[in-house]
């Protein structure tokens, strides 16, 4: 089965035959354990990085804001995120070490890009955070219930979707860089917050393309270790839902940034 998550190729349960007795293969359960410890330690370093932006802000009489950079946190986050995520992905078997990893890293970044956003709009994190949970419970039972299928039709459908908007993302990115910028999408008016419901739409639907593979997987009595893979590649798409879902929240709250 295809999937749109970088983490979940098509070759990612081509492992080496091998004899595994019993309790040493992969299981639904012993993933949902590891995908609930990288979230318990994603949720850990962003509440650090967080503590640390608001324990220093202090706001002067004048009411101006003092010069307080999370961007050394975001670009940490970010790029060692990134490196351990392409790490991981390669190296499958490296799981148990680099997915938590992964987590405290995306932590760094998450709760520093979360703090600058708090600061603009008062309540705006919780409330992402709120909707990535119940969005990805949700469709969780959706799943589980047989409401909705990943059936090869949806997976494509899901796949081409998240292939265009990584092209789009690309394609911004490259003008960025001689400061043109793709009109509408990413902006607070009508289109950039329709963009951003589409994509938003599109990141919760990955998420049950995560759990056919991590079932798939099960079933096909993959090593013990490709549970904390499959937790990494659920840990991918839950930091994109909630990216998406700050951005979307933003836009509504009227962030005319780009």
């Amino acid at each position: 089965m295809k999937s749109s998550n970088p983490a979940f190729g098509n070759n990612v349960y081509d492992v080496q035959a091998q004899h595994i007795g019993y309790g040493q293969g992969m299981t639904i359960a012993g993933a949902v354990n590891k995908a609930g410890i990288l979230i318990l330690l994603v949720m850990l370093s962003a509440a650090w990085t967080w503590n640390q932006f608001f324990n220093s802000l202090s706001v002067t009489a004048a009411g101006e804001y003092p010069t307080n950079n999370m961007g050394g946190y975001i670009m940490i986050g970010a790029f060692g995120g990134f490196i351990t995520a392409m790490i991981t992905i390669f190296k499958k078997e490296w799981s148990p070490f680099t997915a938590p990893v992964y987590a405290l890293l995306e932590g760094l970044f998450l709760g520093a890009l979360s703090a600058t956003f708090e600061l603009r709009f008062p309540g705006i994190a919780i409330e992402a955070v709120a909707a990535t949970f119940g969005t990805a419970f949700c469709l969780l039972l959706a799943y589980r219930s047989g409401l909705i299928r990943a059936s090869e039709k949806f997976t494509l459908g899901i796949v081409a979707a998240t292939g265009g908007i990584a092209i789009v993302y690309f394609l911004s990115m490259i003008l960025g860089l001689f400061h043109i910028q793709i009109p509408g999408i990413f902006g607070s008016g009508p289109i950039g917050i329709l963009f951003s419901v589409a994509v938003v739409i599109i990141a919760a639907l990955n998420l049950i393309l995560d759990f056919a593979f991590i079932e798939e997987g099960a079933s096909r009595g993959a090593p013990k270790y490709m549970e904390w893979y499959g937790a990494f590649g659920l840990m991918v798409t839950l930091v994109w839902l909630y990216l998406e879902i700050l951005r979307l929240l933003s836009k509504l709250r009227g962030d005319d940034r780009r």
